[in-house]
Order: C-alpha cells, then sequence, then structure tokens
C-alpha cells in the first residue's frame, strides 16, 4: 500500500518545492551561462520569480531569485526543471501541413506559405459561410499582450463573436461569483496576509501539490499560532499535517457551507456592525441557511457534526482569517453556488478589507488571472468591460479606431463551441496554446468534432495532442522565447522577460497572429513592432475598466517587482491625473479608489455594499447511483501539469509519476479484490480507462482519483462528465458516477482512440 509522508520536510521532498530551491543553494553545472535572466515560471499561476542561466541562446539551468517577494528563491518540480523543455527534439521550429503520405501524417511549410495557406482557408470558409463560421480558442497561460492582441484579432479582423479560452476550465466559476458579490474579480489580498491570521480555511486546494509556495505561506501562519482548516474529499498532503479536516463528499460543498453560517447564525458568530454597513441580501441567505440543520448537513456533506461544529466556532470567533479554494469546488455544474457560499463565510464574518483577513481564488494557469481580463474570453472588452454594454463597446470601439457597430456581440464558452462544431456551425477553428482534446471533458465527443472541421491550425511550440488533427501548424513561442506581462495569483502584474530567441521558423504569438491579419487583408490595428506597444495600448483600452491597467508600466513592474491592479492613472472619481498611483495590494480597504461606487462603501456597485448571495446546493449531474456507485474525482499531480504537452517530455517530471493511477481506499480495493500496483478498469457512462490502481489511506472510501495529464486511452477524461455550471458553464470534472472492476491485465494503450458516434 502506497503511503503519503506524514512529516513536513518529507512531504516537501516528495510533493513540494525541491530542497536545493528550498534552501537558495545554486544549481551546480559545469557550464557557465554568459548571463542570468529574471523572468518568472512558465506554469502555475503563482508565477514564482526565477533566473534563467543562459548560454549560447539557450537555456542550461537556473538560479533561485531571492529577491522576488512571493517565492523568495522556492520553486516546485516543475520550476526546477522547467529548462528542460527548450531543447527537446519534440520542439516545433517549422511550420506543418498535414500530409497523409507522410509516415508521421505531417510535413514541413515554409512559413510564409503556411500563414498563406491560413489566411485563404479562413477567407475561403467566411466567404461562403460568413465571419461567425470561424472559431478562436486562446490559452490562459498567454502573456497578457497575446491575450489582448487575440480577443482584438477574433473582433476586429476576423469580425466573429466565437472566441473563448481554456481558462473556462479554470476559474470562470469562482470568478462569476466575485463578481456577484464584490462586483470586481480578484484575490483580495496579498499571499503575505496569510502570515499572522488567526485561520485559514482551504476548500477544494491541494495545495502542496498544485500550488507548493502558497504551501509555505501556510506553514508560515501555522508556525505563528493560525489554526488550518482543509476540506477534501481526499486527504492531501496539505490535510495530512492541518489542525481540522473536513472529508466532504465530491459536489457536496455549498451544502457544507450553508450548514456552517447557519451554526454562525445560531451562535451568533456574526459582525452584525459590518453586515448592516457594507452588504445586501442577508436576510435571504439566512433565511435559507435555516432549512441547514446540524444532522442533514452532516447527512448530506459526509462531513461528521463534531468537525462542522469546530469549523464553524473556529471560523466564526477567529479575529482574523484567510480563506481560499480551487478547482476542487470550483469544477461543478454548480461550481458559482460553492463558491458563493465560501464568500457568505467571509462577509458574515466581517473579515475582508483588513490585513491578515482575505479571500481568493488559487489561480491555476500562468496567467488565469490577466487571460480572462482583457479580451479573449467570450463576453469581455478589455478592462473587464462588458462586451453587451452600450457603453463598454462605444469606448473601445474607440481605442480599436471601428465603427461600434461592426463589434460583434457575445459568444459561446469554449465547449459550446464544440457542439457548434459538431452541429456544422463552425466549420473552421485557430487555437493556441489549447489541448482541447485533453483537457476537455468526454473527449471522444470533442476528437468527433475536430475531424468535422474544414480547416484547422494550430498554433504552438509543440504538436500537442489535439494539434495531430491541425491541417496547418504554425510553431509559436516557450515562455522565455518572449517577453510580457502576466497576472499572477495575488493580483499582481509582473513581466516575463525573453533569454532566448526562437529557433528556425518558429515566431513570438503576436508575430503570427498579425501575420495572418495582414495576409487576410485586414492588417487595421495590426502593425505593432514589440510586447511594449501592445501593452500601451492595452493600458488605453482597459482605463475607466474595473480591470484598470493604465497606471501600469514595464518600468513601474520592474521597479516595485511587481504592480496589484486597479493601478490608476486618474483618480476615477475626479478625474484628476495621479503621478505614480503604486497599485492595490489588498482590496475594499476604506479610501481606495473605486471607479464604480458612487457612495462612500468599498465594493464595487454604486451603494458600494457587497452582496450575500443565496449558494443552494444541487446534486451534481450525473451522481454516484446504484449503477454506479463509487464518486470519480479529477485533478493534479505534482510533477504534472495540465495537459502535459509540456511535463510529460521532460523527463525528471515524468520520472516522479510515469503513469496515471486510480487511487482507491483499502476498504474499497479489498471490496473489489485489487491489490495495489494491480490493474483496475474505471467506468463511467462515456467510456473506461484500464490504470494500475494505487491503494491509500488518503481518500475517502466511495470515491477515487485520477489524475488528467495524459492522453488517449490514459486520459481521465474520458471518463468525465459534460455538465456545465450554468452561470460560468465550468464543466464538472470534480465529480460523476463510476463503477470499478479488476482488469485482466494491462490495456493496449497503443490501439487507436476511435471517435464515438
Amino acid at each position: 500500500m502506497a503511503e503519503i509522508p506524514a512529516d513536513p520536510l518529507r512531504i516537501i521532498e516528495r510533493f513540494g518545492p525541491h530542497l536545493s530551491a528550498m534552501t537558495g543553494a545554486r544549481l551546480s553545472t559545469s557550464v557557465e551561462p554568459d548571463r542570468l535572466v529574471k523572468t518568472h515560471c512558465c506554469f502555475c499561476g503563482q508565477q514564482c520569480g526565477i533566473q534563467l542561466k543562459v548560454r549560447d541562446n539557450e537555456v542550461i539551468g537556473f538560479e533561485p531569485w531571492e529577491e522576488f517577494p512571493f517565492n523568495r528563491g522556492m520553486l516546485c518540480p516543475k520550476g526546477v526543471k522547467r529548462y528542460l523543455q527548450g531543447s527537446h527534439p519534440d520542439r516545433l521550429t517549422t511550420a506543418l501541413r498535414r500530409d497523409p503520405s507522410s509516415a508521421s501524417g505531417f510535413s514541413s511549410l515554409p512559413y510564409g506559405e503556411a500563414i498563406i495557406r491560413v489566411a485563404n482557408e479562413i477567407a475561403r470558409i467566411q466567404q461562403t459561410h460568413g465571419p461567425g463560421a470561424i472559431g478562436v480558442l486562446g490559452g490562459a497561460s498567454l502573456t497578457t499582450e497575446k491575450t489582448y492582441l487575440l480577443g482584438k484579432f477574433a473582433r476586429v479582423c476576423l469580425k466573429t463573436p466565437f472566441i473563448d479560452y481554456n481558462g473556462r476550465l479554470c476559474m470562470v466559476s469562482a470568478g462569476a461569483a466575485n463578481k456577484k458579490a464584490f462586483g470586481i474579480d480578484r484575490t483580495t489580498n496579498p499571499w503575505s496576509d496569510m502570515v499572522g491570521t488567526d485561520v485559514i480555511w482551504v476548500a477544494g486546494s491541494n495545495v502542496a501539490e498544485c500550488s507548493p509556495i502558497t504551501t509555505n505561506y501556510i506553514w508560515q501562519a501555522r508556525e505563528q499560532g493560525a489554526k488550518i482548516i482543509v476540506q477534501d474529499p481526499r486527504i492531501t498532503p496539505a490535510a495530512r499535517t492541518c489542525d481540522l479536516y473536513l472529508p466532504v463528499k465530491p459536489g457536496r460543498d455549498a451544502a457544507l457551507f450553508a450548514g456552517v453560517l447557519q451554526i454562525m447564525i445560531e451562535r451568533d458568530w456574526l459582525d452584525h456592525a459590518f453586515i448592516d454597513a457594507h452588504t445586501v441580501g442577508f436576510d435571504q441567505v439566512a433565511a435559507y441557511c435555516s432549512e441547514w440543520t446540524l444532522p442533514r448537513t452532516a447527512e448530506v456533506t459526509g462531513v461528521p457534526q463534531r468537525a462542522l461544529m469546530l469549523a464553524a466556532e473556529w471560523w466564526g470567533t477567529a479575529k482574523t482569517s484567510f480563506l481560499f479554494h480551487a478547482r476542487g469546488i470550483e469544477h461543478h455544474s454548480n461550481g458559482v453556488q460553492n463558491s458563493l457560499g465560501t464568500i457568505n463565510l467571509v462577509l458574515a464574518s466581517g473579515r475582508i478589507g483588513k490585513p491578515k483577513s482575505g479571500y481568493g481564488t488559487i489561480v491555476g494557469q500562468a496567467n488565469g488571472q490577466g487571460g480572462r481580463e482583457h479580451g479573449q474570453k467570450c463576453d469581455q472588452l478589455p478592462g473587464w468591460r462588458d462586451i453587451s454594454n452600450p457603453e463598454h463597446r462605444q469606448y473601445i470601439a474607440g481605442v480599436w479606431g471601428i465603427d461600434e457597430q461592426e463589434l460583434p456581440g457575445p459568444g459561446v464558452d469554449a465547449y459550446e463551441l464544440f457542439r457548434k462544431i459538431d452541429r456544422g456551425e463552425i466549420k473552421g477553428l485557430l487555437s493556441i496554446c489549447f489541448n482541447p482534446k485533453v483537457s476537455l471533458p468526454d473527449n471522444a465527443f470533442v476528437t468527433r468534432c475536430l475531424e468535422k472541421l474544414e480547416f484547422y491550425a494550430a498554433i504552438d511550440f509543440f504538436l500537442n495532442d489535439t494539434a495531430w488533427h491541425a491541417d496547418v501548424v504554425l510553431p509559436g513561442s516557450l515562455h522565455e522565447e518572449d517577453e510580457g506581462t502576466v497576472t499572477q495569483v495575488e493580483g499582481r502584474i509582473i513581466k516575463v522577460n525573453k533569454a532566448v530567441d526562437c529557433p528556425g521558423d518558429a515566431r513570438e504569438d503576436w508575430r503570427i497572429i498579425q501575420d495572418i491579419a495582414h495576409a487576410i487583408g485586414r492588417p487595421h490595428g495590426f502593425t505593432f513592432t514589440e510586447p511594449r506597444e501592445i501593452f500601451e495600448e492595452l493600458r488605453v483600452a482597459s482605463k475607466g475598466g474595473v480591470a484598470d491597467y493604465s497606471g501600469v508600466t514595464y518600468e513601474k513592474i520592474t521597479q516595485q517587482l511587481g504592480v496589484f491592479w486597479p493601478c490608476y492613472s486618474e483618480d476615477p472619481r475626479t478625474g484628476v491625473a495621479i503621478a505614480d498611483h503604486p497599485g492595490t495590494p489588498r482590496l475594499f480597504e476604506a479610501g481606495s479608489y473605486n471607479p464604480v461606487a458612487r457612495g462612500s462603501g468599498p465594493f464595487y456597485f454604486p451603494d458600494g455594499r457587497a452582496r450575500f448571495n443565496v449558494a443552494d446546493y444541487r446534486p451534481p449531474v450525473d451522481d454516484a447511483s446504484d449503477e454506479y456507485p463509487i464518486y470519480l474525482t479529477t485533478g493534479r499531480v505534482v510533477s504534472q501539469f495540465l495537459s502535459g504537452t509540456q511535463t510529460r517530455r521532460i523527463g525528471p517530471l515524468v520520472k516522479q509519476y510515469p503513469e496515471p493511477r486510480i487511487e482507491m481506499h483499502p476498504r474499497l480495493a479489498a471490496k473489489l479484490g485489487i491489490t495495489d500496483g494491480e490493474w483496475a478498469t474505471a467506468e463511467t457512462r462515456r467510456g473506461t480507462i484500464t490504470l494500475k490502481a494505487q491503494v491509500v489511506t488518503t481518500i475517502r472510501p466511495d470515491t477515487i482519483f485520477i489524475p488528467y495529464h495524459w492522453a488517449g486511452r490514459k486520459s481521465a477524461n474520458q471518463l468525465t462528465v459534460a455538465a456545465q455550471d450554468p452561470i460560468s458553464k465550468i464543466p464538472q470534472y470534480k465529480v460523476c458516477g463510476c463503477r470499478v472492476r479488476k482488469a485482466d491485465g494491462p490495456p493496449d494503450y497503443d490501439a487507436v482512440l476511435e471517435p464515438q458516434q
């Protein structure tokens, strides 16, 4: 039986930051670099500072960047080994065209010819079927400059409403909840506010594996006396050392939050002065919570009554607190309601807008925050503006030099875009750094849709699993081959610096986008010569919006080691210019600037008050049942990232976790006659997967866990359900009913996975 170490140092060794990087030790190599480039990690939304060692236009290693305030030189295993991908033989250095006569299915194509082919196919499809026959899918790991340009490209050059991004799979439930409750979508406090707080509540976030540096903040807080609450169906590494573990059944989080708030109401553990002065809607929420008695909450959630009582007491009576969550409570068909449940607890306590009292969402992708603020999301324009708002449309049209009537309206979410492909409404697709064949649920359906397209072009630096279906592949840029900004988990805008040039015919992604626009014959607005020029236009486009970057410059980012947005060039209330606004590390503090509130309140509504929202519990779609009695949940492991396009090509990371496993409890394994390391088959209504079992005591006996970083017959998303939250449209990755049986032997992984009809 596999054991997960309980000792914190051993957890670091297996799951967390690499010890040499944790201690700031230098990486010894036999080759000395020409230079060190201060930049950031290419993976998760923490965006840790790192120095890349460069020699002869190649990244050969790293040095800790101890001055960067977020990680102080610490890195997780992915950050330590990230530099190895640049020299991988799979790196795309030339454009490719689909070629059935080639053994690989592709042959090289000169870059210029590839651009002309893409432009001609887009023009042909739009002339025949209209502008909306082309769809665009972006990535939340792109720099903010690229996401801004891609949104502008879709709407100004292609004139299609159908653009969305893989952040649809990340923070959109939290974003929708934040908008409903606060009027703004950003973590409220810097992570340093965790250290010195009384209570930290971690809901649905496996921080030690998914965001290890955040774990360091939690440990620092605990050393100073903080109580740690972890809510998860699995005893994650952070839960092994927490003070209170809440073993919630998958998909029952909204019920848990309602039950805890009901206890707080009954015991009067509330900040009445804050509720009365700064919120609306509490009475409706209290009426709903009255239905959630302690016995009912315990029965529905699977959490013992005493644990619920203790969580309510610790949270309700604390003087300071920090609550954050991630995909564990968001990847659900009621993910917005789950997120609203956490916010109700925060508002009821009154602990927000203050030092050491924060609320936030852990960003999953490198630019999950900035990537959804400036225009590649289907319903948004730059500055977090609403594409359906006439005033917002008019302003952005003016920045872009077009008539407002030329701007298309809102599009659809990424999964609905594939449904439109399936129905024949979208004929052509352009994607950039998005691998939906691995990352979208029910991926046999996605495969079928890809094969229905008349034309598909993919921009990426590796031939990802989806790009194998492309007609043309354009070689894009790695993180270290370009510059630009990203916005990390705290809301801090930081600068990615170029370390090496693109190899061969590869190009910076923003150049590729502009080359396509010119080849189509629509160059207006696509004549930028460097990312700084794009950012300068973005500053103007975001001015006056909720996500206001107008006071941010590359120089200020470098000088301050990051700038928290909003950062204004003028006081939004008076219009008076601000010489050097420092940014906003902590939201909702008294006296802070706010372009929305007309009164004295700090929240982003005209009355300045936050909103309580009834966070009603709904059972998951495709829940466990008599036919499929086991809960399936999915997630990450420490050495892999998202669809694995990068990390599955980095040898030491593959060695650390080479294959996906079906994680199950010993009681379930014994019931099924399965021992650790034996082959097991999991089956849902959509498909089956056969993997080796990993028998651990750190998961609920009614639940199995499969990591989702692999493709083909190893893909967990063969099984997941395409149910979506009605508001955020995020898929329900974190729960569906399944059944498990002992397998006769290993599967034929090399067999072709045929699309289901």
